[in-house]
């Protein structure tokens, strides 16, 4: 009889949250600029992967008892590492229609729940759309999974062929309770050196448990009220009922450094950056077509990262589930940012990720129909889902191929039909979204906007008198005239009509609807010999828009 353990009650219920419109995979996309050896990567996945974990060789078999992880006794990595060529001229539009088209294929159900296809001939190089279940690991170890199959150099030597070895395993025991799913998690949240490791430490060590768990259990209480009570967000075109059609797209990366001094100089982080650069790509795109921004709020579901140094290296979930709602409504970039920035302060103190985690294992052991009704309302309340997945910052080789490009994709929930991916590396940010053609069928005119957004604040952050020293708190004001809004205000329509043109053309052009800009700091912009002065500070790929 083959060996098996059981699944997890948190992996349970990723196993059971697959739905026809939305399949539970992890879709990551690699993009090469040379050709693969199919033999090559087929033997370093089998020894790599597959040998090093034993859940790539494992069946997931749900029973009355439960779910189960079982050996595959037939495992044959053929089944499982596909090759296959684009049509047509094998580019970028190529690719992106063949990762949304095996984005909603499913996965075999009676074998291990992942896949390689090699693209072969793409743009001259490579291509490998990996799908993992999100059952098996989440987001972070996958990725780290992925990162295990390659090398730091393209001389590495190529992976013999080996097959794995099942060695016998008992089966574990029971899968916690909600209570002790929520102790440990907030133990392990310790090492993350935050204010809520603090009260984990608490909670777990503290001899008192009844005064204890009272203590932070009404916290955790008053956040569940919370986010049962909490409203939907903006009815944009966002909302509805998924397809079983999805469009994948990305743009092409943005470096990392401009990032980070972007966020130095403005006193926010990279993270935050990013995500008020999507917000404004959203409001971008809904003026675009014509639809009301006025008020707009759109709320995003964001994995948490709630792994410890003890987990490194391990499958399974551990994260949780935090929301932030995008103010799309604010048409001026550094108020939209400052917003973004305040939210998501309060979100990293908040317990909302910790009791999702513990949350889904309670409904992870639950009749599924009781899992389904109550994800069905949390799914209700957002828009979309959003990943920042921070990776190496040299580039990597996979079978002697330098990895060019990596996007992945975490999947949605419910009749949620946004999900975007920010991730970095080797020193680049590339930005890629997955939508439901339901809600977003040309997803290739948002990512632009992305790029475009970032620009626009990097750009505008050059145009400020640097002889003093930076207040983030009155760029806005330099700029624009006008203090940064605070969650509570309306954003007025005077100021939107005058900050709402740049994404439209260039940020130069903007300056002169911002009349603050125009007279006090580019008025040497009519006189050549000071305007020239700036310009050794904006890099080559912005001169064009100025």
């Amino acid at each position: 009889m083959p060996q098996r353990e059981r699944m997890s009650a948190v992996d349970t219920a990723w196993l059971r949250m697959d739905r026809p419109t939305n399949l539970m995979m992890i879709v990551g996309v690699m993009v090469f600029n040379e050709r693969i050896d199919f033999a090559r990567l087929r033997n370093t996945v089998e020894a790599r992967m597959v040998g090093r974990y034993r859940r790539f060789r494992q069946c997931a078999v749900q029973e009355v008892t439960g779910a189960w992880w079982e050996d595959d006794p037939d495992f044959d990595i053929e089944a499982h590492v596909k090759r296959r060529v684009l049509p047509g001229k094998a580019g970028k539009k190529e690719l992106q229609a063949l990762a949304s088209e095996l984005s909603v294929q499913p996965l075999n159900p009676g074998k291990p729940l992942w896949r390689f296809d090699l693209v072969e001939n793409y743009n001259g190089g490579s291509a490998l759309v990996a799908r993992i279940h999100h059952s098996i690991a989440d987001g972070i170890a996958l990725v780290g999974v992925i990162l295990s199959l390659t090398d730091q150099s393209p001389d590495a030597p190529a992976q013999r062929r080996s097959i794995p070895k099942l060695e016998k395993r008992h089966a574990d025991a029971m899968p916690a309770g909600l209570l002790e799913t929520l102790v440990e998690t907030l133990t392990s949240a310790v090492s993350m050196g935050t204010d809520l490791g603090g009260k984990a430490l608490n909670l777990a060590s503290d001899a008192d448990r009844l005064s204890t768990y009272g203590k932070y259990g009404i916290g955790l209480l008053t956040e569940l009220a919370k986010l049962l009570a909490m409203p939907v967000d903006s009815p944009t075109s966002l909302k509805g009922k998924t397809s079983t059609v999805k469009r994948v797209a990305w743009c092409d990366p943005i470096p990392l450094g401009e990032v980070k001094a972007l966020g130095k100089a403005l006193g926010c982080s990279v993270n935050d950056i990013l995500l008020a650069a999507v917000a404004g790509a959203l409001r971008a795109y809904f003026e675009q077509k014509g639809e009301s921004v006025e008020g707009v709020e759109v709320r995003a579901v964001i994995p948490v990262n709630l792994r410890s140094a003890k987990d490194e290296g391990t499958l399974g979930n551990r994260f949780g589930l935090g929301t932030l709602s995008l103010p799309v409504y604010e048409a001026n970039p550094f108020a939209r940012l400052f917003l973004v920035r305040e939210r998501m302060n309060e979100l990293k103190n908040s317990y909302q990720p910790p009791l999702t985690l513990g949350l889904l294992a309670a409904v992870g052991v639950a009749p599924k129909m009781v899992q389904q009704q109550f994800l069905d309302i949390l799914a209700a309340k957002a828009s979309a889902v959003m990943t920042n997945v921070p990776g190496p910052k040299q580039p990597l080789y996979l079978a002697g191929a330098r990895l060019d490009q990596v996007m992945v994709w975490v999947p949605q929930s419910g009749d949620i039909g946004i999900g975007v991916s920010i991730l970095s590396y080797n020193d680049k940010v590339q930005f890629g979204m997955v939508t439901d053609r339901h809600f977003v069928a040309d997803p290739e005119a948002i990512t632009p906007l992305f790029e475009a957004e970032f620009e626009k604040m990097l750009l505008a952050l050059l145009m400020i008198d640097w002889d003093t020293p930076l207040d983030p708190q009155q760029i806005e004001q330099q700029l624009f005239g006008r203090k940064p809004a605070t969650p509570s205000s309306a954003p007025a329509a005077g100021p939107q009509a005058a900050t709402a043109r740049p994404r439209r053309g260039a940020p130069a052009k903007a300056a002169p609807k911002a009349k603050p800009v125009v007279h006090p700091k580019p008025a040497a912009a009519a006189e050549p010999p000071p305007a020239a002065a700036p310009a050794p500070r904006i890099p080559k790929r912005f001169r064009s828009l100025a």
